[in-house]
């Protein structure tokens, strides 16, 4: 809370705000001390090169808002001091605390209020990271209202039983606390926020209508992998000569997902927040992440000195794309292993551990051989088989494992080209009605609304599957002709009941684990 002490030479204002500790906020205490002595402004706390630059930030900015600097020699500390801190938004924080301390303002008019922006040389506030983490720590800290940059509070606002006051400049912040000119009861910005669990629809815009199954010409059974990607969330690589649609046929995928709910909402805009150069907008929708295949290990799955997400968790609930999978680092690759089973990733550094989500859909795209032309019936491969066999194990087993439908692509006949009868949105209305039938069976099956096919243990298998007699014995044959892993073999027997899903079959019967076995193949032909 915002308070003052004073002795016979020094004055001690505190004024609280947050700093961003993983996906996380931690209550942080500004304590501002001013004492007789040359005038200067030192800051202490563990702050990092942002925080320690604050001070021309803060003192251009108090004096060009018509404030008076004190002329005193003014010490800040960001307590608990052994906790790093990092980010401009302390500016705000020390500036009040500064003219708290000075007497320009009082204890009293700061009462209840945390506070957090960046400050601009003219006393201007500019958008801030993790604003939706500092407002949510707010909260959960008791107070009433939070302070910081108007262009923040649209993603604020997602946190609800607190007050946001967004603010344009010191000056502005100093005559609403002085009661000299309160700002305007900020209205509601318009959110486009679902009530419930929504599912895709078809914008209006075409500008930004994502590609929909009907815009695919052929590829029947490339969609029918997409559609049991979408139902049931499962892994996906296709495979195939240059050319044949893989990379349009994986961009699709985001179209068949279901929208957010309110709380998923909030959950992907916090990692936005944290990981995306000051995002300021609320992330209603999928997210869509697809990396260059020259991306670090660090931007993909996280990390840094003071750690931050990565890829696998800004795509979070939506969908990560990795086109030309073979052409990722060994390394990157393999680091992918752990999120994809346990949908988060633990990222262990100097400064302590932090687990993000990362329940990303993965859809991979991939060459057969370096040429691209391996199995292609029109041109001819030149890779020798020792060049094959190299690029291939650039994919490791494992890995390989993680991935629950592998599909070859090869190219669609030359009619399809010219082919308009498919091109009215009724396939793809048609599939995303049987594709919401799928999810809700799978949410009455698990009782848990957001929990899919591709999640399921051993236990829930055996006990919520109803896999038939016929189905188990072709699925014991199967597992000794392909030599599969536990790990394969639940994978195919969770895609083979979201298939029966699909079907509105309440028993997993022969024909659905058969069709789930045929995406288990090779990735590629040999």
């Amino acid at each position: 809370m915002t308070s003052t002490a004073q002795t016979r030479n020094s004055t001690v204002a505190t004024v609280p705000t947050a700093a961003l500790t993983g996906f996380s906020g931690t209550l942080i205490e500004v304590e501002a001390a001013t004492r007789a002595g040359l005038p200067s402004l030192v800051i202490v706390g563990m702050g990092n090169k942002s925080i320690d630059e604050a001070r021309q930030r803060v003192r251009s900015a108090i004096t060009h808002s018509h404030l008076e600097f004190p002329l005193r020699r003014v010490t800040v500390n960001l307590a608990p001091a052994e906790l790093p801190k990092d980010g401009a938004h302390f500016d705000l924080p020390i500036a009040v605390s500064i003219l708290v301390a000075s007497g320009q303002l009082t204890a009293a008019n700061c009462s209840g209020s945390l506070f957090a922006g960046e400050l601009a040389l003219d006393g201007h506030l500019r958008p801030i990271k993790g604003a939706l983490i500092i407002t949510e720590a707010a909260k959960r800290a008791g107070y009433a209202r939070i302070f910081m940059p108007v262009g923040n509070i649209l993603q604020a606002q997602l946190i609800a039983g607190i007050q946001i006051i967004g603010v344009t400049s010191l000056i502005e912040l100093f005559q609403h606390l002085k009661g000299i000119k309160p700002i305007a009861s900020p209205a509601t910005l318009p959110l486009a926020v679902p009530s419930g669990a929504a599912e895709p629809h078809l914008p209006s815009d075409p500008a930004h209508t994502p590609l929909t199954i009907d815009a695919i010409r052929g590829h029947d059974q490339a969609k029918r992998a997409l559609v049991i990607a979408a139902a049931g969330r499962h892994n996906l690589l296709f495979s195939g000569p240059p050319g044949t649609g893989k990379t349009l046929l994986a961009k699709t995928l985001i179209g068949l997902l279901p929208g957010l709910t309110p709380s998923e909402i909030l959950e992907v805009t916090k990692l936005h927040s944290l990981g995306v150069a000051t995002s300021t907008s609320v992330q209603a929708a999928p997210p869509l992440r697809a990396p260059h295949h020259s991306v670090t290990l660090t931007a993909l799955i996280g990390g840094g000195l003071k750690p931050r997400p990565g890829d696998i968790s800004l795509a979070h609930k939506g969908v990560l794309l990795l086109d030309e999978l073979p052409e990722y680092p060994r390394s990157t690759l393999e680091a992918l292993r752990q999120p994809l089973e346990d949908r988060s990733i633990t990222l262990s550094r100097l400064y302590g551990s932090i687990t993000y989500p990362a329940d990303a859909l993965l859809v991979a795209t991939m060459n057969p051989c370096p040429c691209g032309y391996l199995g292609d019936p029109y041109t001819a491969c030149t890779c020798s088989s020792s060049q094959i066999t190299a690029y291939q194990k650039r994919i490791s087993g494992p890995l390989l494992d993680r991935i629950d439908i592998r599909m070859e692509v090869s190219k669609s006949k030359h009619e399809h080209f010219f082919d308009t009868q498919t091109m009215n949105n009724t396939q793809h209305i048609k599939v995303l009605k049987s594709i919401s039938i799928a999810r809700k069976v799978q949410q009455k099956r698990y009782k848990r609304r957001g929990f899919y096919n591709a999640y399921a243990s051993i236990r829930q298998v055996n006990e919520l599957f109803g896999v038939t007699d016929e189905a188990k014995q072709l699925l014991e044959k199967a597992t000794a002709a392909l030599a599969l892993s536990t790990r394969g073999i639940l994978r195919i027997v969770r895609v083979a009941r979201t298939i029966a899903d699909l079907e509105g079959s309440t028993a997993l019967q022969k024909q659905h684990l058969a069709e789930a076995l045929q995406y288990r193949g090779s990735p590629m032909p040999s």
